[in-house]
């Protein structure tokens, strides 16, 4: 027997309360939950000091009990206004605590100032999946690497100046390493961080647009679900995804760092992971969303004791999907210093 069917046989002898009963406890236990002022679980004392930021529901009132029990709330999903009333859905609470806690923490970050003609830098690390197919076979390997990129603050990716060290690689489950990926190891640029940079409106996430977008959950989770369908796997899935589109190379206000946690805390399908590394080795507690179709588990991860974002990974669930052992990491960020420069270095021969 599952989780969610002994929720169901939990006080069963109580009457089901009507859907819009249901519906108006949902819409006010959300607007709690995203509630920047709200009552939250304790959260713990601050503890060292923060470091900045990585283009790359009588009845009712019974079911409420038997969720904190099961350890779930409920949350929205299955409109296609991302400010409408959702069909009820379970998100674990620990889901939202983790997240609210990195909203809290968001606020009490130092605050970066950029100003126009500046440029935001961002140092990370990193590990990508890498496919190479030769005379010599077929292989599948992480490719590793340190880079720092220089981003205009307004503006697309074409501005940007990007240096970067390659790392040595590492093993992808049980594919065997090209020789010549040993080779590249060593230290590249300045160059153009891109040639083109195509990316809609609504996906831009430099400063200057980062910075006018809604700094309340709500405002934050309809332009999370812009283009999309929420409550569709693909409209949900992709939104979960533009989380982390804005949280690497990218610098938001504390403001609009702080919704875009409480609104991702709202989208379906979410799950806490108790531990999990960045690609720097650091270890921090993750949220995550699992990709069925690919067999791969999308996570955030979060310094367990200040909250702040730590980086990014992706993980086998599938094995026959994934091709590799279920936890084999695919791909994986480290967010390690982002700081603000009056220019980029020049670029060479281009």
């Amino acid at each position: 027997m599952d989780e969610m069917t002994r929720l169901n046989l939990l006080r069963a002898e109580v009457p089901r309360p009507a859907l819009a009963d249901l519906r108006a406890e949902e819409d006010r236990l959300l607007s709690e939950i995203v509630a920047p002022g709200s009552a939250r679980l304790p959260r713990p004392a601050r503890q060292g000091r923060a470091w900045p930021l990585r283009i790359g529901l009588g009845a009712v009132a019974t079911g409420l009990a038997a969720a904190a029990v099961a350890g779930i709330v409920f949350t929205g999903g299955g409109s296609s206004d991302p400010k409408a009333s959702y069909t009820p859905m379970a998100v674990p609470v620990a889901v939202v605590q983790t997240l609210d806690r990195a909203a809290d923490a968001a606020t009490r970050q130092r605050e970066l100032h950029p100003r126009p003609g500046q440029f935001l830098v961002f140092e990370s690390q990193a590990d990508e999946t890498a496919d190479v197919n030769n005379e010599k076979g077929d292989f599948r390997y992480l490719a590793c690497s340190r880079r720092k990129i220089w981003l205009p603050v307004e503006g697309r990716a074409t501005g940007g100046v990007l240096t970067e060290t390659v790392l040595p690689p590492k093993r992808y489950g049980k594919w065997p390493i090209p020789p010549e990926a040993e080779k590249e190891v060593g230290t590249s640029g300045p160059a153009r961080a891109a040639d083109v940079d195509q990316r809609a409106e609504y996906l831009r996430n430099d400063y200057a647009y980062l910075s006018r977008l809604p700094a309340d959950p709500q405002g934050m989770r309809a332009h999370l679900y812009d283009h999309l369908r929420p409550g569709t796997p693909e409209g949900d899935r992709e939104a979960w995804s533009r989380v982390g589109g804005m949280l690497t190379e990218a610098y938001l206000p504390a403001a609009q760092r702080a919704a875009l946690f409480r609104a991702a805390a709202t989208i379906p399908g979410a799950q806490a992971v108790g531990r999990a590394e960045d690609a720097a080795g650091r270890q921090g507690i993750a949220v995550a969303r699992t990709d069925e179709d690919a067999g791969e588990r999308s996570e955030y991860i979060f310094d367990p004791k200040t909250y702040l974002f730590l980086g990014r990974r992706a993980v086998v669930t599938d094995a026959e999907k994934g091709q590799a052992p279920v936890g084999t990491v695919t791909e994986s960020t480290a967010q390690l210093k982002v700081t603000v420069a009056d220019s980029a270095p020049k670029v060479t021969g281009g």
